[in-house]
């Protein structure tokens, strides 16, 4: 009767872990393993553009922990002309798993004279979302949290995968979808915000997009602020072709070069 009482509560526990996984998970149908996609980045000095640099973003289908997992990776870098103005080297990481719920989450950002390291890892006990936090501040200081939520958490990549999976067939314009995201010391009240249909042509290429235009906010000190405004194509892939992104040392525009291994066709590109 132990072994039976101990099987029990081990199934129960395996069902709500499953359960909570569940419910912080979207189904994929948007990318497939493979996928590449290439940016151009741009920034604004005294109401000029310059083009500053590159973004790449990578999605595998691989294995985290001896399971099958999602492997996304961005990766952006600005060149010298950006560097007289502001040094940038980020590289993000996530892990999630195959209904995209999220795993682990790194990201190594030198930003200025800063470098720093934020990581999480999550896991779903009972029901709950739990993150466990490790941030490398740019003193070098080591500092490890843990926060328990009854609510689901993302983070900067995981939300990007799991956004690129939302159906606006049925949304209108204004439409909100509140998002909670964490970082090795923060949790912020975000949120997205559908802003519409617009068509627009990526003047690197001279491809034009039918495009479905999102924001993603965030609120601090009391006030709204508009991190990001992303245009994704309006077709199955929701492709990011142009990303408008407001930082703390000026605006930022990233513009699609390339892409290749994307799971759908393009439809919404107009000849």
């Amino acid at each position: 009767m132990k072994r039976v009482a101990l099987l029990l509560m081990i199934c129960s526990l395996y069902i709500a872990t499953a359960t909570a996984q569940s419910k912080c998970g979207i189904e994929n149908t948007a990318f497939k393993s493979g996928e590449r996609l290439t940016y151009n980045l741009y920034f604004n000095w005294k109401f000029v553009w310059f083009k500053v640099g590159f973004a790449t973003m990578n999605t595998d289908l691989t294995t985290f922990e001896g399971k099958h997992a999602w492997r996304s990776s961005l990766v952006t870098g600005g060149n010298k002309r950006l560097d007289k103005f502001f040094v940038m080297r980020d590289t993000l990481l996530s892990y999630c798993n195959t209904d995209l719920s999220p795993l682990y989450f790194r990201k190594g950002s030198h930003e200025g004279k800063r470098y720093y390291v934020d990581e999480i890892w999550y896991s779903y006990p009972r029901g709950y979302c739990r993150l466990k936090k490790h941030a490398i501040t740019s003193s070098g200081e080591h500092l490890w949290s843990e926060n328990t939520y009854k609510q689901c958490i993302y983070d900067m990549m995981s939300i990007f995968l799991r956004a690129r999976n939302f159906d606006a067939t049925e949304m209108k314009e204004g439409d909100i979808i509140h998002l909670p995201i964490s970082d090795a010391s923060n949790l912020n009240n975000a949120w997205l915000q559908f802003r519409g249909h617009e068509t627009f042509k990526v003047e690197d290429t001279n491809e034009k997009f039918r495009c479905l235009v999102f924001s993603f906010f965030e609120r601090e000190d009391g006030k709204n602020h508009e991190l990001i405004r992303f245009f994704v194509t309006d077709d199955k892939n929701h492709i990011p072709v142009r990303l408008d992104m407001n930082l703390s040392f000026g605006s930022a525009k990233a513009y699609l070069k390339s892409y290749k291994g994307i799971r759908g066709e393009m439809t919404s590109k107009l000849q």
